[in-house]
This record gives C-alpha cells, structure tokens and sequence, in this order.
C-alpha cells in the first residue's frame, strides 16, 4: 500500500471525502457519532463551537439543535473520551470504568466537599434538573461553609463519577440531573473488564479511520496494562484475518482492516472542507503530520506573539491534500466573517482548481455562523488576494 491510499482511507472513513455520507438530517447525526465514537465538546466560539462545526462539515443539512434533541431522545449522551464530548448511547458501559475510578479517588482534582455533594444530590433528586447557577444563592455567609466555588466544583465530580449526568444544554450552560433519570430503562450497566475496553478502544479506532497504531488508542490514556491489552487484542485480530500489520516508509507499523487492503478509493479534488481544529480527523497532530505532512497546531492557548499562524486557525483539506490553514473569526453582530489570515501553503496546485470550490464553502461557512459577508484581511503568498478578492465580491454580488 501507499501514503496515498491510506490518506483516502482514512478521510473516507472520517466522512470527509463525499457529500452527505452519514445521510442527512438528525438521523445522520446520530450516525456520525456512533460512527465516529465521540463528538469532542469546546467552549470557544470563534467560529461556530467544534461540536457544531464538526458535524457540519459532515451533515451540509445540520442544525445546531439537533445534539439537545439526541440528548433528550436519550440517543447520545455527555461524558470524557479523551476530552468533553458527546458518546454514542450504546457505548455508556465503557465510560463506567472512568467513572468508577473518579468516585474511588480522593485526591482527584475535583475534590469536593461531601456535605455539599450530598446537598446537591438530595437537592436535584427532590426539585428536579438544574443548571450551576440555581446554587449560586448558596453564597458563603458569616457560619456557612457554602460559597458558589464549592458548588460548581460538587457538581463537576458528581458528573464526572456518574451520579449526575448532562441531560441538556443553553449554549455552554449545562443542566444536570440524576442519571437514572437520564439514561434509557434498558441501558446495559455491566461493568467492561481490562480486556473488554481496549477491544472496544480498538474498535472505534478502526471503524473510525480505517487503520490505526497503538499510540493512537492509547493517546491521552494512561496505564501500561491497557496497553498491554490493547496488544493482546490486535494480536488476536491478527489471527483471525480481521486486521493485517502493514509498514509503509516513512510511518510507524499501523494496523489495519483486512477489507480495506485491497478497495480503491478514487481521487475527490473537487470539493474543500474548512475543518474545526477539534475535528476527529486532525485532533492527533503527530498522526496527521506523518499521514499528510502537514503540522498543526492551535495556537489560541499560545500568547500572541509566540503565534506562528493565529488565534483559531482551521485547516483547508482540498479534497485529500491539505493546502493551507485560515484565521478566522465570525463577528456576528455585524454578520461579517473575516479571513483574518489565509495560508496557502501547497503552491503546487493551481489556483484555478481550489480557488471557487473554497469560496463556496466560506460562503456557506459564514452563512452556519450567522454572517453574510465575507472579508478577506490577509493573504500568504499575497499573490493570490487579488484573485480571491474578486471571486468573494462576484459571489457576494451574485447573492
């Protein structure tokens, strides 16, 4: 095999080669997540929040109401993979182990009061869902333990060990409520042993990108057993022909579905997708600089002047080659989306071939944020804002 045909792979897997491949819709929706495995969560609103944003890259028909929906029809739910997102319902199980291990660690750094726990829980159960800031008149007084601190920290562990669980959102505001109220009657609560979750971590990985390493499954999960299981599992899928072990110069050994070895996947340079820095597809940076020799990084956590690109950069996948990254911010209240900084950064394809497929999709991209016009800042190499400038007007005076 090649680079080539595991890049396609992969983004076919991601969803990311062909319109509309989960269907359309709130169906589609549920699809893509169970589908993908997780959905990660994001505060930053730059641009359209990465949870959002995702799935619209994915689903052209996309409403943002349509997660809260899934939520209530008690299809997907709120929990940690790597970070905050939204897990398929049938997969519940495999977060109790997680769960189990914050409610058995008492130096976790949400180390909250147990009286105020318990206040909480019997506060909830009693008067029913609330969000964080029906217990800020629990303010510290003269005698009084209470403050609001406490609070929010109580209501973050008791989420986080399963006792409460997230069964709607206003935006980034969360409301909990007891789990038992949220969860579905019929939910398989058997706990997974060692061996059962990293088959299940190996399985979402393959499902999802259609091959994958052991560095991979194990990102951002500790422990040298799960490790050792995760090993065990290949091993055993190696046996049965589920998988093969390939090495291509230049990556690490990967693992991969005996069914893809031999599919050709044609070539897709007609479309481009503006991703979220949170997508599934790129959030392995290592992975994506080997894969598609490209190197990412956000850099709104970076201070201003240690920044290479921007505050909140969005990668540029032209069909299967990633050409450039732009800076971007929707100002919403003057409904303008402003290309703070563009970079092209794969001179080799023609401006001709990416230029009207990629206004396109900023267009569409500021209409999911709530904008009407667009505004093109910054070019790199400035040779081509001219260019760009003019297509941006022809198509904003076209509509």
């Amino acid at each position: 095999m090649t680079i080539k045909q595991l890049q396609r792979i992969t983004l076919e897997r991601q969803g990311l080669l062909h319109t509309s491949p989960f269907g359309k819709g709130k169906v589609a929706v549920a699809k893509a997540i169970e589908h993908l495995g997780y959905l990660q969560i994001d505060t930053l609103s730059i641009v359209e929040r990465a949870h959002h944003h995702t799935l619209w890259t994915r689903i052209p028909d996309y409403k943002t109401a349509y997660l809260d929906e899934l939520v209530k029809e008690q299809k997907v739910f709120e929990y940690w993979f790597h970070a905050a997102s939204y897990l398929p319902m049938s997969d519940f199980r495999f977060v109790l182990p997680q769960m189990s291990a914050v409610r058995e660690n008492k130096s976790h750094y949400y180390n909250a009061a147990p009286r105020m726990m318990q206040y909480i829980m019997e506060t909830i159960q009693a008067e029913g869902a609330k969000k964080a800031r029906d217990f800020e008149h629990v303010t510290k007084k003269a005698g009084s333990w209470w403050d609001w601190k406490p609070a929010k920290i109580a209501l973050e562990r008791l989420f986080l060990q399963g006792d409460l669980m997230i069964s709607g959102r206003n935006g980034m505001e969360k409301t909990y409520d007891i789990a038992e109220r949220v969860l579905p009657g019929n939910i398989d609560l058997t706990l997974p042993d060692p061996l059962e979750w990293a088959c299940y971590l190996v399985k979402t990985y393959l499902r999802a990108y259609g091959f994958t390493t052991i560095k991979q499954i194990t990102h951002l999960k500790k422990g040298a057993a799960l490790r050792e299981n995760v090993n065990i599992v290949l091993q055993e899928m190696l046996e049965e022909g589920i998988i093969q072990k390939i090495a291509i110069e230049g990556l690490a050994p990967v693992f991969i579905q005996s069914e893809l070895t031999d599919k050709i996947i044609r070539k897709n340079n007609s479309t481009v997708r503006l991703l979220s820095p949170f997508d599934n597809s790129i959030i392995h940076r290592d992975r994506i600089r080997q894969l598609f020799n490209f190197d990412f990084r956000i850099e709104c956590y970076t201070p201003k002047e240690k920044r290479q690109y921007g505050y909140f950069c969005l990668p540029i996948l032209f069909g299967d080659l990633f050409i450039g990254r732009v800076d971007c911010k929707a100002h919403r209240k003057a409904q303008q989306f402003e290309l703070i900084s563009l970079y092209i950064e794969n001179e080799n394809i023609a401006i001709e071939l990416w230029a009207k497929p990629f206004v396109q999709q900023l267009k569409q991209f500021a209409k999911f944020n709530a904008c009407t016009s667009l505004k093109l800042t910054n070019v790199s190499p400035s040779k081509f804002i001219n260019i760009l400038k003019g297509m941006i007007q022809a198509y904003e005076e076209q509509s």
